[in-house]
């Protein structure tokens, strides 16, 4: 069983590493990608605690990236973690992550909720800061129910303090995950708000520009999109990767290992030459 796409509270999870794994193990995970967003904090934590429980780590992160207008996110497998390319990369993306935080809680203070920063890192606990923390802060605060809440009326698109930001092209990104000796994997490619039309077409410039694969199954998805998916990567000549998304224990949409299996049509990222522990 692989799941090739999780985080831990190095991103936005809310497990540590070594807990991530104990579950994944649980969970009845054999090969679990840690794929943190802009971040490789974890992964050798997450390598020892796999090592003494007997589960295979695949070293992983996931970028943010630009595809015309909108954000979308490349999940890189089987990286090394101390490549330069890499952590360069690493670092410009969290310096941008750095602005558009403060971008963020300037914002809230203009809608007269002040601390949202502090607050914010709080939440991440040290961690890679992400809207998500944002979000956990306004809970906190009682200014809405619930995380979702937070997105609707604040950090949502075209919600108050939504803060767009110029990610790096999907080539510039795939490029530092090669560079690091990895696969560059398009992730969850249905949760975009595109048509099906859009959604082909960044396939095909995923394809285009050296993309390795794409994830067809994104944890819990409506029948038939898998097999849609599917038929879109052997078009394009893209193998296919699974995973659950997974961030915290009570989605269970999104669980560990909680997922269908690749299409039989699928040829799995795991069989390409590179992809590796």
């Amino acid at each position: 069983m692989y799941d090739l796409h999780s985080h831990s509270h190095c991103s936005d999870g809310i497990l540590s590493p070594e807990a991530l794994m104990s579950r994944a193990r649980d969970q009845g995970v054999s090969a679990l990608a840690l794929t943190d967003h802009d971040t490789v904090e974890g992964v050798s934590r997450a390598r020892a605690a796999a090592a003494d429980i007997g589960l295979t780590l695949i070293p992983g992160i996931e970028f943010s990236s630009q595809w015309g207008k909108g954000g979308v996110h490349i999940v890189g497998l089987g990286i090394d973690i101390e490549s330069p390319a890499l952590q360069a990369a690493i670092r410009a993306q969290q310096g941008a992550r750095a602005s558009r935080a403060e971008a963020i809680a300037e914002r809230l203070e203009q809608l007269g909720i002040p601390g949202a920063l502090a607050g914010a890192r709080s939440e991440s606990g040290g961690g890679q800061l992400g809207r998500p923390h944002f979000a956990q802060f306004l809970v906190a605060q009682g200014k809405v129910k619930d995380v979702g809440a937070a997105f609707k009326k604040y950090l949502g698109a075209g919600k108050p303090a939504d803060v767009k930001f110029q990610w790096p092209g999907m080539e510039q990104v795939i490029g530092w995950i090669h560079q690091a000796g990895g696969l560059a994997v398009l992730a969850h490619p249905k949760k975009y708000p595109l048509t099906r039309t859009k959604m082909c077409a960044l396939i095909s410039d995923f394809a285009d520009l050296g993309g390795d694969a794409l994830e067809v199954v994104s944890g819990q998805q409506p029948s038939g999109v898998a097999d849609d998916l599917a038929r879109i990567a052997e078009r394009e000549g893209l193998a296919a990767s699974c995973g659950s998304d997974f961030h915290r224990p009570d989605a269970p949409w999104q669980e560990l290992g909680n997922f269908g299996p690749l299409p039989e049509r699928c040829r799995p990222v795991w069989d390409l030459p590179g992809f590796a522990p």
